[in-house]
């Protein structure tokens, strides 16, 4: 019995959003540890983790995170070929890495002294 259209739509497009928050983790984790930062570590790292990415089928995504993280991922693509400096790279990376974060956080996450649903039972 073969599976349905929408599953292996839902597959592909589960297996996609993966590869990008794989490939993201990597870059971002090797920016952040890596002691001796180079160029070419940095080009050696992309080429390596794009041969894993481009495995996957790209998937056309509706969701504004999911669209941000592969702007993203395009934007450390691209430094690959620039001329701009290593350091450079990583703040400006680091930082729209931490951007998007904190834009997946803010919604997800709400002090309880501004839910006012709380106190309603007191009365």
């Amino acid at each position: 019995m073969a599976a349905s259209k929408k599953v292996i739509e839902s597959s592909n497009r589960l297996r996609y959003v993966r590869a990008l928050e794989r490939f993201h983790k990597s870059i971002i984790s090797f920016l952040s540890s890596t002691a001796e930062l180079t160029r070419e570590s940095y080009d050696k790292k992309i080429d390596t983790a794009l041969k894993t990415f481009q495995k996957v089928e790209p998937v056309d995504l509706y969701k504004g995170d999911l669209q941000d993280l592969e702007n993203l991922i395009k934007k450390m693509v691209s430094y690959r070929n620039s001329e701009t400096e290593i350091q450079e790279i990583k703040l400006d990376v680091l930082y729209s890495s931490n951007q998007l974060d904190k834009s997946k956080n803010a919604r997800r996450y709400k002090k309880d002294k501004h839910s006012q649903s709380k106190y309603e039972d007191w009365e």
